[in-house]
Parts: structure tokens; C-alpha cells; sequence
């Protein structure tokens, strides 16, 4: 080969577009239903950036939603800290999900957070000495917030001081937000946010 002619293209490592999430699942094909929170729920098979987007303040949407699913988890006074064993706690509930679904855990994780999103919450306006709640609508980035926030809490009610395991309740929680269940923590919250909206308006 002479020194002047165009070296082939290297292939495209493998790793890259076929990276499964723990080895199991796929990223490719998940279906978004909301529009308006595509945008910031970030799939992809990372689980652990190791703090990247810690300096930055809007780059938390670029992270995987799965990780943010997990330093949510991580901030009870019990979990601090301990990402290695709630990274574990997810896998598992990914697994049960699985079992009982035969779904991709991923998309029921994307159903369950566009599902626990609230659109409207109350802000308190004050008229002179008088405090007012006015509804308004929720920005996109926030409604993920608020989800995860419900998921994560929901988690926690649902398996403090009771038999149930965190990765059995997480699996509920999350199958019952994708089927827009009202019966489900996040979902309930969500519904409750949007009821006092309503009536502020």
C-alpha cells in the first residue's frame, strides 16, 4: 500500500452499538408517549458516569435515566452513598419486572416516569399582606424531577419497616406508574398535584 493512499475506515467498535444495560437490556426502539419530556429522559447503557455532570447545572438530562433513578434512591438517610447496592437493588427489580411483564424494564421505567409526571402545581402568590396559590404549568425538566422524586419516595414507604424487599417494591412501583395505576405512590402523588391545581386556577 503506498504512503499517499487513504487508510480504510477503522470498524466501529462493536461494544458501543450493541452495549446492553447490566448486560441484559436494551436501549434501542424505546417508544416515548410525551413529547414535551422526551427530550429529558436520557436512555442509554450507563449506569454509573462517576459524578460527570455534578458541576453543571442543566446537564443532569444528558444522564441516563436509570442512574438518576438511582442517586434518587441513594438520598434517604439509610442509602447514602451506597450506589453499588442500589445499582444492585435496580438490577434486581429490573429482573422482576421482566418476569412478570415480559417487557424491557427500560421502557417500563420511561412509561412509569412520563406517568408520575405532573403538568400543573401551585405556587403561592402574595397580594399585600394575603397569600394566594395560583396554578401553573410544570417545565419539562421539572416534571422528571418530580417523578423520580415520587418513584423514589414511594419506594421507601412502600418498604420501610415492612417484609417487602426494596427490589420487589421498586418492581411494583414501577409496573403500577406504567400502567397509570392510581393506586401507585407516584401516580397518586401526581394526580393529588394536579387536583389542587385544578382548583387554584
Amino acid at each position: 500500500m503506498s504512503m499517499d493512499q487513504p487508510e480504510p475506515d477503522a470498524p466501529a467498535d462493536p461494544d458501543e452499538s450493541n452495549a446492553l444495560l447490566f448486560g441484559k437490556w436494551s436501549v434501542d426502539d424505546i417508544e416515548f408517549r410525551d413529547v414535551s419530556t422526551e427530550r429529558y429522559i436520557t436512555v442509554t447503557p450507563i449506569a454509573h458516569t462517576m459524578g460527570r455532570h455534578a458541576d453543571k447545572q442543566f446537564k443532569k438530562s444528558q444522564i441516563s435515566i436509570v442512574e438518576r433513578l438511582i442517586n434518587r434512591l441513594m438520598q434517604t438517610q439509610e442509602n447514602t452513598g451506597k450506589k453499588q447496592l442500589v445499582t444492585r437493588l435496580v438490577r434486581d427489580a429490573f429482573d422482576i419486572i421482566h418476569d412478570r411483564t415480559g417487557e424491557n424494564p427500560v421502557q417500563v421505567l420511561v412509561r412509569a416516569v412520563e406517568n408520575s409526571a405532573p403538568r400543573e402545581e401551585t405556587v403561592r402568590l402574595k397580594y399585600g399582606g394575603i397569600s394566594v396559590p395560583k396554578a401553573v404549568d410544570v417545565s419539562p425538566q421539572r416534571r422528571v424531577d418530580q417523578a423520580l422524586k415520587f418513584i423514589a419516595e414511594g419506594v421507601y414507604s412502600d418498604s420501610f419497616k415492612s417484609d417487602s424487599d426494596a427490589a420487589e417494591a421498586l418492581a411494583r412501583q414501577l409496573m403500577g406508574a406504567a400502567n397509570n395505576d392510581v393506586d401507585t405512590y407516584s401516580v397518586s402523588q401526581k394526580e393529588e398535584k394536579e387536583r389542587v391545581a385544578a382548583a387554584a386556577r
